[in-house]
């Protein structure tokens, strides 16, 4: 049979026959329905589906994953929830994790300025699963029991870290004031001990300021702890203080600062900096982006900044746009390496999820990811207690006062 083409009549009906023909083959089947359960699997999904940083998800098909989970069983909240944290830990990501109701609740306390239990900031090694402490409070009871940045808790109440997500270690360590928690904490190659913390309400003041003379000159000491909600405004007061009582230079003292806010970390930036780039951030698309300093800066006095291996996140930030930008130099040791950056996004049910959504790099384009900032003046040696930074028993609080004037000899002191 012959068909032709040249009226529009016979063109029709053929497409209409075509239609119709193919219609069995190709018509989708029936949707279903999800279920509630599944609903909030989805709805996980599709925000890292959306925001993940890694758009290879690991090197993984993300859409086959999403199948796999949604395949399975899911009879209550906590089956979804193990689900969920399933398919996130096929990234290989620990800062991109679900926070369940208390813990998302939790975390948006303690960047506020608020926390109860025994004030470790905590990182999971990818490839073991044991935590690793950034840093611990200052005044914690974590801190109090000599617990150092880069020790590793083996165990929280007899129970392996490796089993345990960092937010379930997390909220285990949390909990009422005067309760007790023990921790199987190991520093360096030295045989583990078990250390029984009790646990308290926690006030994280983000920032001590003082003023020291030292030889004839007025160095105004600023410990700034965390970057909360709050720090900016209290760096502000601290800078605009010490430059009233007379202040001639500047130690800003980011030790064991495990970061917070990226956004507190640029307010801070722009007291000190002239106009420039403080961070770049580099998101999915590889698109880079800067966040900058704007107006004018509080002080122009000269500036050394002490970091450490507990100087991490937003704390690397803040160093590596003062160094970058020649505003300060760095005293102390190798900071610790965060390069990436979370965003915090609510499920329906109250959880929420916390994402990696971009890397960053410093105004010279420097990757610190893992690698950390090497300071000016590298001074490995630490005071041997906390309670002793910033004093003369700290050798680089020391070597500070001698950046900032040489040659000098500490006349007062103040713990």
């Amino acid at each position: 049979m012959t068909v032709r083409w040249q009226t529009p009549a016979n063109v029709l009906i053929l497409t209409l026959w075509l239609l119709l023909l193919g219609w069995q083959l190709i018509a989708p089947a029936p949707a279903i329905a999800l279920t509630e359960e599944q609903k909030l699997v989805n709805e996980a999904w599709r925000i890292v589906n959306q925001a993940y940083v890694d758009t290879s998800f690991n090197g993984q098909n993300w859409w086959l994953v999403r199948q796999q989970i949604l395949s399975r069983p899911l009879p209550n909240r906590e089956a979804t929830y193990q689900a969920i944290q399933t398919m996130l830990a096929s990234l290989e990501d620990p800062f991109t994790r679900l926070l369940r109701p208390a813990q998302f609740r939790s975390l948006q306390t303690t960047t506020a300025g608020e926390l109860t239990g025994v004030g470790l900031q905590i990182s999971s090694d990818p490839t073991t699963g044991i935590l690793e402490v950034i840093a611990p409070i200052d005044g914690s009871p974590a801190a109090k029991a000599g617990i150092l940045p880069r020790d590793r808790i083996l165990a929280i109440d007899g129970i392996p870290t490796p089993q345990l997500t960092l937010d379930e270690a997390a909220e285990k360590m949390r909990g009422a004031s005067g309760s007790r928690v023990q921790l199987q904490v190991q520093h360096g190659s030295q045989p583990p001990q078990l250390i029984t913390l009790e646990r308290g309400h926690i006030e994280i003041n983000p920032v001590v300021a003082e003023l020291r003379h030292v030889e004839g000159h007025a160095v105004g000491y600023i410990r700034l702890g965390q970057f909360s909600a709050m720090a900016p405004a209290e760096m502000r007061k601290a800078i605009q203080t010490l430059a009233q009582q007379g202040a001639q230079a500047y130690i800003l003292d980011l030790r064991n600062n495990p970061g917070g806010l990226l956004q507190a970390g640029v307010e801070i930036a722009q007291l000190w900096m002239e106009p420039g780039v403080v961070v770049y951030t580099v998101d999915r698309q590889g698109i880079t982006e800067s966040l900058n300093a704007t107006g004018t800066p509080l002080s122009h006095d000269p500036l050394v900044v002490l970091v450490n291996g507990g100087t991490a996140s937003a704390s690397e930030i803040l160093a590596g746009a003062l160094q970058d930008s020649g505003r300060a130099q760095l005293v102390g040791d190798r900071t610790f390496g965060k390069g990436s950056i979370q965003s915090l996004f609510s499920l329906a049910d109250g959880a929420g999820l916390a994402v990696t959504i971009a890397h960053y790099e410093t105004p010279n384009h420097r990757n610190i990811n893992k690698v950390g900032i090497e300071p000016n003046q590298r001074v490995p040696s630490a005071p041997e207690s906390l309670v002793a930074m910033g004093t003369t028993a700290d050798p680089q609080y020391l070597a500070a006062l001698e950046l900032l004037h040489k040659p000098v000899q500490v006349a007062t002191s103040a713990g």
